[in-house]
């Protein structure tokens, strides 16, 4: 599991007991998840369709910085299931778990579409990705994109005179 984000506890996050606020957590945890499966389905169109029980086991404080993980466990047609674990930072001890997390990919019409993924995305495949794209669709920069004309030749010539 990939503790990618990290937040620190502050006033206007708790409850009157004076721990973590539950409803900011979960808001935490689902807008996070939301990222997560819109990165590895390369789709900002996605929507929770289902969260599982979730299970406190230990709360946070004023000034405590937790961090929370997600990590994909399934992959459906049109549907991405993940799992996420929040934890203190400094401690690593748990404060909860979700099991299961549905997300659906929608397509421009606000319908349910197939992503074609069956497995984990890494950031570095991702950037990967984005770079042979962008190397694709930009001239070569030894080339003038106004006149296609060599510059690398050009200066060599220019040098010789």
């Amino acid at each position: 599991m990939n503790f990618h984000t990290r937040k620190w506890v502050k006033p206007e996050d708790l409850n009157p007991n004076g721990t973590l606020f539950g409803g900011s957590l979960l808001r935490w945890i689902d807008e996070e998840a939301a990222i997560y499966a819109i990165c590895q389905l390369d789709n900002q169109r996605v929507v929770t369709k289902f969260m599982s029980e979730i299970n406190f086991v230990s709360s946070a404080r004023k000034g405590d910085i937790i961090e929370l993980g997600m990590t994909a466990t399934h992959f459906g047609r049109t549907s991405i299931t993940l799992r996420a674990e929040v934890r203190n930072k400094i401690t690593r001890k748990s404060i909860l778990t979700v099991e299961k997390m549905v997300f659906v990919n929608l397509d421009e019409n606000g319908e349910p579409a197939p992503h074609g993924r069956t497995q984990i995305r890494y950031a570095d495949e991702a950037f990967a990705r984005y770079r042979e794209s962008s190397r694709l669709a930009a001239p070569a920069p030894d080339q003038n994109a106004a006149t296609g004309e060599n510059v690398i030749e050009r200066v060599e010539v220019d040098m010789v005179h």
